[in-house]
């Protein structure tokens, strides 16, 4: 052990005399044939609404070479200045020079766009050059944004009679109310978009498209009429993913005589929505020719009753609704849940709720009950009352339809014509809390693929709820002249029209 420490410091000055040994990939190369690569050539940003900055995208530079190199200078070329920001490599700068990327490494740039208001009422594109110098070479990459003007409430109380446009989209931010005796008309091909939480909240009352009757069939783009409501997040990613906004609710207070045509809402925690838990005098929703999807919202609180309750495409709480020509798809808890009673009048609606966002779902698309949503005293007895004609009641899971204490209100249960997905109330008579929907008399069709278009059942994508040539809900409605056009404004069959919401398109 004596001889061990003398050897070590022999040892350790051998190796200070040794040339040092530097790693390959930190040795810097100034070759000129030395050059970066990018995850991307273009940075694009779909639609960005002007004062209202989007998410950070991220731009990866890649070092592909053994050695590295040194960045001489990041910069934007600034034909748009003011419109785009940077984060290199953590840090926030509109530049960076003198920046060393090892080899075989990368940097991450984060782009950000902020557009400034302008007047222009069409969509315009804004454009600017990310340039890269590094051994005497020039590298760019573009960044792109798509600007749209708008117009933006932001936790507003809007004028009593006011009227939304269709010039320029608008945006929502917390909350825009419609104050008790007052109206919110929104002209046809309006497009509105919720941020994060954000709601339309109509204490008076709601008029989309009322005096709307299109002439011709719509299409899948129509711009001129349909209304859409969406979240504010418009990137492709998402489309379809849903809890991205609140959704559009009516307050017991003094909402009536509202109507909802011709609209196309997605991507909610609800989509409409009557809170009225004490049961005063019912408001009321006429809905037509209206799509709702995308909906999810487990663990909603409304007012100020705290209660938790799931999403629904139509939640009511002793609400009236009266929906035809309507598409229910893809809720991921309910298509439409009544709670504390009410009216719901559904003719000509396709209930199409596959869930394929959402596993496997638990619940029946369409839920009833008498019982009171909350624990508050009632103003007024609780009424419930329920017609389903010319429908389609389909889904994911073997039973659609739940009505609890069906036994207190089986002479208000109307649903013929329809073709439903049920096992708990299939027989031909009635039992226990067990309405018999497959009576002969009623005229139903039980437990029979529809055969859509294009479901989860034979599609991976891009969702046609229209019939299939061999549906068997072809032909078997009744025909109503009060409803003698379907959700795209076809022109039914006046002898055997199709059951739901689409007239079949002929192959």
């Amino acid at each position: 052990m004596r001889f061990l420490l003398p050897l070590l410091l022999i040892c350790a000055a051998l190796l200070a005399l040794l040339p040092g040994c530097e790693p390959k990939e930190d040795l810097l190369t100034t070759d000129d044939s030395a050059r970066l690569e990018f995850s991307a050539d273009t940075v694009l940003f779909d639609t960005v609404f002007t004062q209202v900055g989007t998410v950070s995208k991220r731009l990866w530079v890649y070092n592909r070479n053994s050695r590295a190199v040194k960045i001489e200078q990041i910069r934007l070329a600034d034909s748009n200045p003011g419109t785009y920001s940077l984060i290199i490599n953590g840090d926030e700068r509109q530049a960076a020079a003198g920046l060393e990327i090892r080899g075989k490494d990368s940097l991450l740039v984060l782009v950000k766009a902020r557009l400034g208001a302008t007047s222009a009422l069409k969509p315009f594109l804004l454009t600017e050059q990310l340039l890269f110098t590094t051994n005497g070479n020039e590298q760019d990459v573009k960044l792109v944004a798509y600007g749209q003007n708008a117009y933006f409430h932001v936790l507003e109380r809007l004028p009593c009679d006011a009227v939304w446009a269709n010039d320029k989209p608008h945006v929502i931010y917390g909350a825009a109310v419609v104050d008790e005796l007052c109206t919110l008309r929104i002209q046809p091909g309006t497009r509105i978009y919720a941020h994060g939480g954000a709601a339309l909240i109509v204490r008076g009352t709601l008029l989309i498209n009322e005096n709307t009757t299109p002439v011709t069939e719509l299409k899948d783009d129509d711009r001129s009429t349909i209304v859409r409501f969406q979240g504010d997040r418009l990137e492709a990613a998402y489309n379809d993913v849903p809890g991205q906004w609140a959704g559009i609710q009516f307050d017991a207070s003094s909402s009536r005589n509202n109507v909802v045509n011709f609209v196309d809402i997605k991507n909610a925690s609800f989509g409409l929505l009557i809170f009225n838990p004490r049961n005063r005098p019912h408001p009321k929703v006429t809905v037509r020719n209206t799509a709702i999807r995308n909906i999810s919202g487990a663990g909603l609180t409304f007012a100020s009753g705290g209660q938790s309750f799931a999403g629904g495409g139509v939640l009511s709480f002793s609400g009236d609704f009266d929906l035809t020509n309507c598409l229910l798809t893809n809720c991921g808890e309910y298509a439409v849940a009544g709670v504390g009673g009410g009216l719901y009048n559904l003719n000509y609606c396709t209930i199409a709720n596959y869930t394929p966002l959402f596993g496997r779902r638990e619940t029946a698309s369409l839920s009833f009950t008498n019982e009171p949503a909350d624990t508050q005293p009632l103003v007024s007895p609780i009424t419930i009352g329920i017609s389903i004609n010319n429908s389609i009641v389909w889904g994911s899971v073997p039973e659609e339809l739940f009505f609890e204490n069906s036994d207190r209100y089986r002479s208000s249960i109307s649903i013929r014509n329809s073709l439903l997905r049920t096992l708990e109330y299939a027989a031909t008579t009635d039992a226990a809390n067990k309405p018999g929907l497959g009576n002969a008399a009623l005229n139903n069709l039980l437990n029979v693929n529809p055969k859509f278009k294009r479901s989860p059942e034979n599609a991976a994508d891009k969702y046609d709820y229209r019939l299939d040539t061999l549906s068997p809900a072809s032909n078997k409605a009744r025909f109503d002249a009060q409803v003698p056009r379907d959700l795209v404004n076809k022109t039914r069959n006046t002898s055997t029209p199709d059951l739901g919401a689409y007239e079949r398109v002929n192959p």
